[in-house]
């Protein structure tokens, strides 16, 4: 059973604890239970919060020592450092092998511990700015949703706390499972991290052009030769309109998020099934087990054998 300990602090923002709550701590019926979920502060108490009550804490810094990962879900006031005995819990979880996480500005409570010092990270692009002049050892991007090192990873703001906390389950668990997560949840399964946090106004015109019709004629054809020329074609607009409307509405491409499904729909296949890596790409409209492999080592920095086996043991 995996251990997941929330590190909180007065006055705490709701929201970004739902997050991961809600991933991580609910029970879900025809699911299997694989995590432990709990909440913890430096002070055990009342802990007050943005939402204008108090939660009840009873952990202190000693739930980080059982926790297999520590998520520090907002830090605020974001310029106001953690504790000596903050900084040494985070430490020493991290020291010892546990995942660390941070959702929107607990960026900060990192960046603080040393955590993020020559990494990547991000936080909501109305703190970035403030991160890279407090901490110019960090290399922040301000557009990502979410980057995942591993050991440590970092979400922007607000929603994007649910990106990377459903990124997180499907590394841990798996395509199936976090889509069966997800379908709780009414919501998207998976959003890239690379995608933009934000997106522009739409154009005025633009205004009715919704993509859902596209994009479900589209999951339907997967197994096709698709092209981002024929997805327009389909739509009824040139390919550069379709690009601006996705980057729009879904702050992507036409062929990153269509490699997205392809990818997406393979990993749930190799889980689920026993077909052979050529038949599963070619559903999959990766023409082959070669492509395949290619495709799940850039994105996934595995090979689809090694994934296969990793979500077809037992849970971590």
């Amino acid at each position: 059973m995996h251990r997941m300990a929330a590190l909180v602090r007065p006055p705490q923002s709701t929201f970004e604890l739902a997050c991961v709550a809600q991933v991580f701590g609910i029970e879900r019926p025809g699911l299997p239970k694989r995590y432990v979920f709990g909440v913890c502060a430096e002070r055990p108490g009342p802990v007050a919060t943005y939402a204008g009550y108090d939660m009840l804490v009873t952990d202190g810094l000693d739930a980080l020592d059982r926790a297999d990962t520590v998520v520090v879900p907002g830090w605020l006031p974001a310029g106001e450092p953690p504790s000596p005995a903050v900084v040494e819990a985070l430490r020493h979880a991290h020291s010892r092998g546990a995942r660390v996480v941070s959702i929107c500005s607990g960026a900060f409570a990192l960046a603080h511990v040393g955590l993020l010092d020559g990494r990547e990270a991000t936080t909501h692009w109305a703190l970035a700015d403030d991160l890279a002049a407090r901490f110019p050892h960090i290399r922040v991007d301000p557009d990502v949703l979410y980057v995942d090192h591993g050991d440590v990873a970092t979400s922007a703001g607000a929603g994007a706390g649910f990106d990377l906390c459903m990124h997180l389950l499907r590394s841990d668990q798996g395509a199936r499972y976090a889509a069966h997560v997800a379908r709780t949840m009414v919501m998207p399964p998976h959003r890239e991290g690379g995608q933009s946090q934000y997106s522009a106004p739409p154009h005025p015109a633009q205004i009715d052009g919704t993509l859902a019709p596209l994009l479900e004629w589209a999951a339907r054809r997967l197994g096709e030769p698709l092209t981002t020329e024929a997805m327009a074609a389909h739509a009824g607009v040139s390919a550069r309109t379709l690009a601006r409307r996705f980057a729009d509405q879904l702050g992507t491409s036409p062929g990153q998020w269509l490699l997205a499904q392809r990818i997406a729909t393979a990993r749930d296949l190799l889980e689920s099934s026993d077909l052979p890596l050529d038949a599963v790409a070619r559903r999959v409209g990766l023409s082959s087990a070669t492509n395949l492999r290619r495709r799940f080592l850039t994105t996934l920095g595995t090979t689809p054998g090694a994934y296969r086996r990793a979500f077809r043991a037992e849970p971590r």
